[in-house]
């Protein structure tokens, strides 16, 4: 509810996608009750499973905005930050994504932390991004991401990973493209909901050399 009682404040159109990814709990009929309610949000309900990365892009396809703007169902990223990238992207950006990390920005904090072995993994994970992928952006993994149209004409149709990996597929497009990056410092607050284990981690590097592959391959 935080984000309608936030963006029914503003004095631009808008519109929610909930896009539900084959689950099994109460996540559709929650949805579709507050779809009931009001006339700005869509869901879509996909039966089986498809990725976070396949689901994203799905809702940013089916979008409607100029800009649009995919974030995390938790809120660990307040919806407000939005409010940031707005000077941004009348400076030229293209794409505005928050970021966690101090290196990428020395007014972002984390209220409340993830746990040691995921900043740890984290950490060197990033390295293992920089090092292949993604040049000069210490968070990739932030769900708060915000693009253009024009930037996702480009993206959205080069794009093949389906699960954790898909911000960095995102953001080596663009830089591939010289798509215009800002960056926004964020108040983040962990979610103990993230479902996010280190399988996911594991799945990620692999995706993560994928990516590098296509790269070399020329296939963006």
């Amino acid at each position: 509810m935080s984000f309608c009682d936030y963006l029914k404040r503003q004095n631009y159109d808008y519109e929610i996608i909930i896009v539900n990814d084959g689950s099994t709990d109460e996540t559709v009929k929650i949805a579709k009750k507050l779809q009931s309610e009001f006339a700005f949000i869509r869901v879509i309900d996909n039966k089986v499973n498809k990725g976070k990365g396949a689901t994203v892009r799905q809702g940013l396809a089916d979008g409607r905005g100029k800009y649009r703007l995919f974030i995390d169902a938790d809120n660990a990223t307040d919806i407000s930050h939005i409010e940031d990238a707005w000077p941004l992207f009348e400076q030229g950006r293209e794409i505005v994504i928050a970021s966690r990390s101090f290196r990428d920005h020395p007014e972002t904090r984390q209220e409340i932390r993830q746990a040691p072995w995921k900043r740890l993994l984290g950490f060197y994970g990033n390295q293992v991004i920089q090092r292949l992928t993604v040049r000069d952006i210490w968070d990739t993994q932030c769900g708060f991401k915000v693009f253009s149209i024009k930037a996702l004409d480009i993206i959205l149709p080069k794009l093949t990973i389906n699960r954790w990996a898909f911000d960095v597929e995102m953001l080596v497009i663009a830089q591939k493209y010289n798509l215009k990056i800002g960056i926004i410092p964020v108040i983040w607050r962990n979610s103990d909901f993230s479902r996010v284990g280190v399988r996911g981690y594991l799945s990620s590097f692999k995706e993560v050399l994928k990516i590098k592959m296509n790269l070399i391959a020329g296939k963006y």
